[in-house]
């Protein structure tokens, strides 16, 4: 079996497309499959659709959660009810197209790979937007050293039972799929893919989601921001004692020491930049309280599965 995992959010005007598309490839396959839609708090139409679909064909499964808890945890609560023993990730906005699944699939029926990634030779945002995807994802493949095998992966992907059931063993709650699915390791193999643009509508991710999993990726996958503050820290420790010194031992009628305005704008730079390390080391801190609260990711409100 196939299972087709995706999360919406007020996707009701794409719906009809996404899983008219869906089937079409799932039937062209020619395996059992189920489509799992994790409906993340949506406040449009969009669940009522999903059911209506439902009602007419029970291969199409709703998981309804209490409200809008984020892209990752709707992800994981579907994960965690497939079935199939290849279990597909796909986004709800048809940027990632369904038809290539069946690509996905003849990789990995051949036994060759354990996960199929679908690696975006191209995608569609452009400036500043499309420049922050390019440089989070640079910043990403460098910190976790893979960067042929990171590098412009997404949620798109395929996995098979075994790979499957190691990333669902991670519990942390500031997750950031695409690291934990190279984390586990496995054979990894990818399809080249261009992303398309929405169909309808505005992006659901707005910058400050983008930021906020761009955060969760980075801290969660490195100790680069600390050493980062360690070796800024050095510098400036070194770089303050040698005009220190230089002042100590220099001629009373320097303009070092008689003009305040270096020194001034010296002292609310090493502030900035404290601040800035504080606020770094406090990102650390606040995610290990958050996962010592051991908070459930979500709640489910309904579940239409059987």
């Amino acid at each position: 079996m196939i299972s087709l995992v995706i999360p919406i959010y007020n996707e009701e005007k794409i719906i009809d497309e996404l899983l008219s598309r869906s089937l079409n490839t799932l039937i062209e396959i020619g395996r059992p499959f189920e489509i799992i839609i994790v409906d993340d708090g949506s406040e449009d139409n969009s669940l009522q659709k999903l059911l209506e679909y439902r009602k007419i064909d029970d291969r199409i499964k709703v998981v309804e959660l209490s409200r809008n808890f984020g892209h990752q945890a709707a992800f994981t609560a579907g994960l965690k009810r497939s079935k199939g023993e290849y279990t597909v990730m796909m986004d709800g906005d048809l940027q990632d197209s369904p038809e290539f699944i069946k690509e996905m699939f003849e990789k990995m029926k051949s036994g060759s790979f354990d996960i199929v990634n679908g690696y975006r030779k191209s995608r569609s945002e452009k400036g500043f937007r499309g420049l922050m995807f390019f440089i989070f994802h640079r910043i990403f493949a460098i910190i976790t050293r893979q960067k042929k095998v990171v590098e412009n992966f997404g949620n798109f992907s395929m996995l098979n039972r075994a790979s499957l059931n190691a990333l669902l063993q991670m519990k942390e709650k500031a997750r950031y799929l695409p690291g934990l699915r190279t984390y586990v390791g496995y054979k990894q193999g990818f399809i080249d893919y261009a992303r398309e643009e929405r169909k309808e509508g505005k992006p659901k991710m707005r910058f400050r989601h983008l930021m906020k999993l761009a955060v969760d990726a980075i801290f969660s996958f490195s100790r680069l921001p600390i050493f980062l503050c360690f070796y800024v820290g050095l510098i400036g420790v070194i770089t303050t004692s040698v005009i220190g010194l230089f002042m100590l031992f220099s001629d009373s009628g320097n303009k070092l020491i008689t003009d305040y305005k270096p020194m001034l704008v010296g002292l609310y730079f090493l502030g900035s930049v404290q601040l800035a390390f504080i606020g770094i080391v406090g990102e650390y801190v606040f995610k290990s309280y958050k996962e010592s609260q051991n908070r459930p990711m979500y709640f489910v409100r309904n579940e239409y599965l059987d």
